[in-house]
């Protein structure tokens, strides 16, 4: 009888079984190639560090990394992980600045270097709050918001402390392990703000305000949220960290979208 030896060729590894990774499959480093790469290098530049977008990670997309994992304070070791991922998502999403991490050490290529800036201070005594006219705030050249001379005096009390934040860098977790941090998320921000008009003792993620305070939008203060996201709406001007890359401060005058989010407004405001 004649036997016949079946040999199954069967890859050393499951990565190199798998060409087209998406960006968070596996963790990245020096060395690795291939789509997930790619987009890797994509969103650090849409985070605002500049690196070639090839599918390779050389030594200039790994300075990069380092580069914004310091801005974002996390562990500086040039890798990529699933959690790394979802911090440069959300980044990317609100509009987080990077720039304030050069001159801390192992700085980018030139190629790739963002302009140095000095690292922001924690928020400094806030100036008198400015009244305008009527019921609505204004947006002023400095990026601060103008409260209007009708406003109570918590609505200008949360005006003035988002006023202190209005123009510091977005940070992931920023404003949960401390009032005064280097940088804010979303809730972090809205949190801050509220704080400071004695409207909330302790901050809390964009999904513990959804059922936050009473249900429907406020006369003067409407706070929106969802499991992602969160932004609130003060004197007719929104606080959002997503409308801070293009203007430079929280403080928008235009709105966006309320489809998904969970409307709230604090007690009599």
């Amino acid at each position: 009888m004649l036997s016949v030896a079946v040999v199954l060729l069967v890859p050393a590894s499951g990565q190199a079984a798998k060409k087209n990774w998406n960006l968070g499959d596996r963790t990245l480093k020096e060395g690795s190639k291939g789509h997930d790469v790619k987009v890797l290098q994509s969103f650090l530049n849409r985070a605002g560090v500049r690196t070639g977008v090839d599918g390779a990670f050389g030594r200039a997309t790994t300075a990069a990394v380092k580069f914004f994992e310091r801005a974002q304070q996390r562990q500086v070791d040039g890798k990529v992980t699933r959690l790394d991922v979802l911090v440069l998502r959300d980044v990317v999403k609100n509009g987080g600045a990077v720039a304030q991490a050069a001159g801390t050490g192992g700085a980018l290529p030139s190629s790739a270097r963002m302009p140095a800036q000095p690292a922001p201070a924690a928020p400094a005594a806030a100036a008198p709050l400015k009244l305008g006219p009527g019921m609505k705030a204004t947006v002023g050249s400095d990026g601060l918001a103008v409260a209007p001379v009708l406003a109570p005096p918590l609505v200008q009390q949360v005006i003035a402390a988002g006023n202190k934040i209005a123009t510091m860098p977005y940070l992931y977790g920023g404003g949960h392990g401390e009032w005064d941090d280097v940088g804010y998320d979303c809730s972090g921000s809205v949190s801050y703000a509220l704080h400071g008009a004695g409207l909330l003792e302790a901050s809390m993620p964009s999904g513990g305000f959804m059922n936050w305070a009473d249900a429907g939008p406020g006369q003067w203060i409407t706070v929106y949220a969802n499991g992602g996201h969160m932004y609130m709406v003060v004197a007719g001007l929104r606080f959002d960290t997503s409308g801070r890359s293009g203007a430079g401060t929280r403080w928008q005058a235009n709105m966006r979208p309320t489809r998904g989010y969970s409307v709230r407004h604090p007690a009599g405001m």
